[in-house]
């Protein structure tokens, strides 16, 4: 598996590659420079399960910031910087854990020697980004357009330019828009190079379509032992990033902890609102630290059958419900009491 193969780094209070666990990243979207905005939204991604934290650097205010911002939260900062290497360095100084570059665009060898420098100086992990909309024209016209062995290349060429200044601390990300693309881009990249991969499907779109791309896509890479780090894209609150990668990583089996939701699609059998009841229970087993499945079912019928694979499950008729366990019905109830019932035996769970 290629991921148990790839170098270790380190990122601040975290180690990424050397098959260790694929740790979840997302990037705020406040003004880095507002400390008390970014702070806030960083705490609210580490309470959903956020493990590494990106935020751009497009000014030297913003640089300042970072050495505000970190002694308040508890995991890692990666510094995105684009095209100016001075925020870079001053980013590092501020006390960035990782920083995220394109040499391609931050200026000829001279900048990038300054950016490795420090980098080297202070142990500094580089995240060397290429993205499929900024492929370097001599590229797209080698490859009659953008492809993934357009991507590969690239990659390849910032890779050895950082590697010929004598850095090997790196993370490496080849991204693109297009699914499939990105995947052929990671499978050719792998048998390449051994260092850890920042895994993600870029501008994958609003939580519906982005949600589905970055699902099919970063299912595709990572069961093919690919990955050591991801990001979901989504336009919207990056809460719902975590969310998601996290419901990623447990359905590939590559992450344990949490509860997991099972519901019935509805059918013409449904006497309640299940639709509501599922989403209240999908809310309600977020804050509970178990490993077990919980099943919401809409008829009294099949309910309990359908619910047997589950630890716990409720299911629905009307005006009335059943509490199940172990596939087992113990208790008849209102409806109006099925949720209440259901947080009791979380409350009170053992294994």
């Amino acid at each position: 598996m290629f991921r148990d193969n790839t170098k270790v780094i380190h990122i601040g209070n975290r180690v990424i590659g050397g098959g260790n666990p694929i740790l979840i990243q997302s990037m705020t979207n406040t003004k880095t420079e507002d400390v008390a905005a970014t702070v806030a939204q960083i705490k609210e991604l580490e309470e959903a399960g956020c493990e590494i934290v990106r935020c751009t650097v497009p000014t030297l205010e913003a640089a300042k910031a970072i050495a505000q911002i970190k002694p308040q939260i508890s995991i890692p900062l990666v510094a995105d910087i684009h095209f100016d290497y001075k925020m870079a360095i001053a980013a590092m100084e501020n006390g960035a854990d990782k920083i995220r570059i394109n040499p391609g665009n931050i200026g000829g060898i001279d900048k990038v020697k300054a950016v490795v420098d420090v980098a080297k100086e202070r142990n500094i992990p580089i995240r060397v980004g290429v993205n499929s909309g900024s492929l370097e024209k001599e590229l797209v016209k080698k490859y009659s357009g953008v492809t993934a062995e357009g991507i590969v290349e690239s990659a390849l060429d910032k890779v050895a330019m950082i590697e010929g200044l004598g850095y090997d601390n790196m993370v490496i990300s080849i991204k693109s828009s297009d699914v499939m693309m990105c995947i052929k881009a990671h499978e050719l990249l792998v048998e390449k190079i051994n260092y850890p991969l920042h895994v993600g499907i870029t501008e994958s779109g609003t939580y519906f379509s982005g949600n589905i791309k970055s699902s099919v896509g970063l299912g595709v890479i990572l069961y093919q032992g690919i990955g050591d780090t991801i990001r979901v894209s989504l336009t919207g609150n990056p809460v719902e990033e975590i969310k998601t990668a996290k419901l990623i990583l447990r359905t590939l089996g590559l992450r344990k902890g949490g509860i997991e939701v099972v519901s019935c699609p509805t059918c013409g059998r449904t006497q309640i609102d299940l639709i509501g009841l599922a989403n209240q229970v999908e809310t309600l087993v977020a804050g509970y630290p178990l490993e077990i499945k919980v099943a919401v079912m809409g008829c009294v019928v099949n309910g309990p059958g359908e619910a047997k694979e589950a630890d716990l499950g409720i299911a629905g008729g009307i005006g009335e419900g059943l509490l199940i366990k172990k596939g087992e019905i113990i208790r008849k109830l209102p409806e109006d009491q099925l949720l209440s019932a259901l947080k009791y035996e979380l409350d009170h769970w053992e294994s």
